[in-house]
């Protein structure tokens, strides 16, 4: 299987262990990535509310370029961060539907003899491919050290299920698409109601105050329900739960030392993977305890606690004679 592979600025800096880990398990899944050439910012998120027309263009030119390689049919996409899957996938959309729009993004992109008809690349984010074109079962084939005994809170971010971009691959309130993924790799899910809940973005560099509340509520969440890591597939959401524990830490007088990491760098683990070629070691929290908890076997069935007492049923009532 072959894609068109939109790194975005953040797997080549910060997130760079999302990159490596990606390239990593790919092969081993039949998955070729093209790294489109001459590929530019996708200008984030904020972008759009600055210059509307530059931010367009500045996507399509990236959806121009993809649209030139041969990938046996029609190119398909792929875009590790969320916010780039967000802004490629909207604006191709958002081209189809105004051809004003599409108009005024082509003469842009004509002054560098670019072109982009909308609808002609397919944008897909990491975790769809891996999810719906691999499958599972493919995935459970290359598990040879099983996740036994971690406990993990799977967290999506609010942007890659958005249900009003695309055909949705999974619930848009309470997606299982990644629960299930690491599932697979024998990694224990817990509960993690905020799942789906903003991190903050870039509000850090707006309203700490905002931004450390977000993170709060998250790190907290997980925290409650016993989670060891939490696992995401976005680099700002990676970056905001990671990078500013600290800070939370000193705002709110908790002590969370929760590390969070890329579910591809989990897949490495489980696959076999060397570690120091999934680019552990390079988040801020240190990954290394969670990941000595797990074991070689499974663990034993969790234990179900006894129903209230007012819950238990009542005894049926002898029959009359």
């Amino acid at each position: 299987m072959k894609y068109g592979y939109y790194p975005g600025c953040s797997l080549e800096r910060n997130a760079i262990a999302y990159h490596e880990s990606a390239m990593a398990v790919a092969p081993l899944l039949g998955i070729e990535f093209v790294e489109v050439e001459d590929w530019n910012c996708c200008g984030a998120t904020e972008y759009m509310s600055v210059h509307m027309l530059p931010a367009y263009a500045l996507i399509g030119r990236n959806l121009a370029l993809a649209a030139q390689h041969q990938l046996n049919g029609k190119p398909r996409l792929v875009a590790p961060c969320s916010a780039c899957f967000l802004n490629l996938a909207k604006t191709d959309k958002y081209m189809a539907e105004d051809p004003r729009l599409a108009r005024l993004v082509n003469e842009a992109l004509a002054a560098g003899g670019l072109h982009y008809k909308p609808g002609s690349v397919q944008v897909r984010h990491l975790l769809h491919i891996i999810v719906e074109d691999v499958g599972y079962e493919a995935v459970a084939a290359k598990v040879v050290k099983p996740l036994y005994n971690l406990r993990v809170a799977p967290y999506y971010g609010c942007l890659i299920v958005r249900p009003t971009l695309q055909q949705p691959f999974d619930n848009p309130e309470y997606p299982t698409s990644l629960d299930r993924l690491l599932r697979v790799l024998g990694a224990k899910v817990v509960d993690f109601p905020v799942k789906t809940h903003c991190c903050g973005g870039h509000m850090t560099q707006i309203s700490e105050e905002t931004a450390l509340e977000l993170i709060r509520r998250l790190l907290k969440n997980a925290a409650d329900y016993g989670a060891d890591m939490i696992v995401t597939l976005c680099p700002m959401c990676q970056l905001n739960l990671d990078g500013y524990q600290e800070q939370v830490n000193r705002r709110f007088g908790t002590d969370y030392r929760i590390p969070v990491l890329y579910f591809t760098q989990l897949m490495g683990l489980a696959f076999g993977l060397p570690p120091e070629i999934l680019g552990f070691g390079k988040e801020f929290v240190d990954a290394g305890p969670a990941l000595a908890k797990i074991g070689a076997e499974p663990p034993p069935p969790e234990k179900k606690e006894r129903p209230p007492k007012e819950a238990l049923p009542m005894p049926a009532m002898p029959a009359e004679r």
